[in-house]
């Protein structure tokens, strides 16, 4: 009966010691088998965090690019303004320096036209005519260095750029047709632009 009893209690230590044994067989394989996939799961992880840093950092790059081209595009725009406004300051302040005096020289021209044909009408020889010679040609002169200069416009081809028809009359000989025969009033430039239209007769 004792033999029985101790031969039962070795049969429960072996079966508990089997027991045991499997138990940590299986928890060895877990283990083992966790630890063998943990790497997978922690390269794929890995991964997934590196794929999104690159898409967020694209992201980045791709905003900073529109942003640099809108600046860009603002300081172009900015430039050519400024691009524009210096030529037009810049010819705006050599036509007044050019063309400072414009009005005053305007006025004097219809004092030129009053001597000019003074003179005409006085006698060669009288003193007074060479007077007044003397001081049309001091202030042609003076006029001269400021710009002005008289326009030819006698025997040259009708131009309304520079001439202003009062009359027409028929031509007498037919090349003379579309010129400027005669000048009734002097035209004048300025700088080579004009300062007044010459008013003329036309053969026709």
């Amino acid at each position: 009966m004792e033999q029985k009893e101790e031969k039962l209690e070795q049969e429960k230590e072996t079966i508990q010691t089997d027991t045991s044994q499997n138990e940590n067989e299986s928890a060895e394989n877990k283990a083992q088998e966790n630890v063998a996939n943990e790497p997978d799961h922690g390269r794929r992880a890995r991964r997934k965090r590196s794929e999104r840093q690159a898409e967020e950092l694209n992201t980045k790059v791709e905003e900073m690019g529109m942003k640099l081209a809108e600046m860009n595009d603002k300081y172009m725009r900015i430039y050519s303004e400024y691009e524009n406004y210096r030529k037009r300051t810049t010819a705006e302040k050599a036509s007044l320096i050019l063309n400072g005096g414009k009005d005053v020289i305007k006025l004097m021209l219809p004092i030129i036209d009053d001597m000019e044909r003074a003179l005409a009408n006085m006698a060669e020889g009288d003193a007074a005519r060479e007077g007044m010679q003397l001081i049309l040609k001091n202030m042609m002169s003076a006029l001269q260095q400021k710009g002005l200069k008289p326009m030819e416009a006698k025997g040259a081809k009708f131009d309304e750029n520079y001439h202003e028809a009062i009359t027409q009359i028929p031509a007498p000989v037919p090349e003379a047709k579309g010129t400027v025969i005669d000048v009734v009033k002097k035209g004048y430039f300025l700088n080579d632009d004009v300062l007044r239209f010459a008013q003329v007769v036309v053969a026709n």
